[in-house]
């Protein structure tokens, strides 16, 4: 095995949205492989993406991560008890946090902009969140949100804008610059999951050039996190990925070639928008306390942050 190549536990933690000791207590009931170099433990991608293969097949699981949160999202089943909030994220943990303190606990639902829109519309949780470009429309979300809700009157609430853009190795060997770079023979990459924001603005982006997915070295390997594409990038089993510039900062020997300006929204049932849970999140996010939590963290603009973008 080539450590290069391994994933350390904190990696393995990040990837799956849980704690570490999550991660030793899945080793522990042999849930998920593992194996030592000297006292360190480490992993493979095949026993990451067995873990999560394994867990879906079992409890037809939306999220990997879930159950660890006290809450599965089926497919057929109705949300659990307790208000959940749905996205990846690090603001999203920080606003669950926030009410907590105002006495509302919230729940977070690790899951894509797909998936978390869809779980709005069969009422499996409460605050949706997507970043999910349109090219027929060069706008975000709305369009998705009137497709994958349909007849359920929604508003939309701007969170942030992000930068969106490439991951590539430092010194970009292989002269990688923009969204048509995909075509070349010489590139591989690695790509997020199905429904994730980075993955529809990629496919986008694809359709627009005329570049079929399945012509592209390594588009069917996926894994579910910015931060595992940006260190498989980092590791040199990938030239480039598609993920923010936030997570450009946290990870060595990577390059961030910034392409496009996102926009990261909150969607709410119209129903549920004078309910005393959304009405706290709504007067956090607005207080300057919230925006001075990510006045010091890169990738964040919050300039607009809990203006309603539309009521649908």
């Amino acid at each position: 095995m080539d450590e290069r190549n391994a994933l350390s536990t904190q990696e393995v933690a990040d990837m799956l949205h849980v704690s570490k000791s999550t991660i030793y207590d899945l080793i522990k009931k042999g849930e998920i492989c593992s194996y030592k170099v000297g006292r360190k433990v480490r992993f493979t991608e095949e026993d990451v993406k067995q873990y999560i293969s394994h867990s879906k097949n079992n409890q037809s699981a939306i999220s990997s991560s879930s159950d660890a949160l006290g809450f599965n999202l089926s497919k057929n089943d109705m949300k659990t008890d307790g208000f959940i909030i749905c996205g990846q994220d690090l603001i999203l943990d920080v606003l669950s946090n926030y009410m907590s303190l105002h006495g509302v606990p919230a729940l977070r639902a690790y899951i894509g902009s797909y998936d978390s829109l869809i779980s709005l519309y069969r009422k499996k949780i409460n605050v949706a969140s997507a970043h999910m470009w349109d090219s027929d429309t060069n706008s975000y979300n709305i369009p998705y949100v009137r497709r994958l809700l349909p007849g359920i009157p929604t508003v939309i609430v701007h969170l942030t804008c992000r930068m969106q853009g490439l991951y590539v190795a430092k010194g970009n060997p292989k002269g990688i610059t923009t969204w048509a770079d995909f075509g070349r023979e010489d590139i591989a990459m690695i790509n997020r999951e199905k429904g994730a924001g980075s993955r529809v603005l990629l496919d986008e982006h694809l359709r627009l050039l005329k570049i079929h997915g399945s012509s592209i070295k390594g588009y069917e390997n996926e894994t579910q996190s910015h931060l595992a594409v940006a260190s498989a990038v980092n590791r040199g089993t990938a030239d480039v990925a598609v993920g923010n510039e936030k997570i450009a900062r946290q990870v060595d020997n990577i390059e961030f070639i910034s392409l496009q300006k996102e926009r990261y929204d909150l969607v709410i049932r119209k129903e549920d928008f004078h309910t005393n849970e959304i009405e706290t999140l709504l007067k956090i996010i607005r207080s300057e306390a919230f925006k001075n939590e990510f006045g010091h963290i890169g990738g964040y603009d919050t300039s607009e942050i809990g203006k309603v973008v539309a009521e649908i």
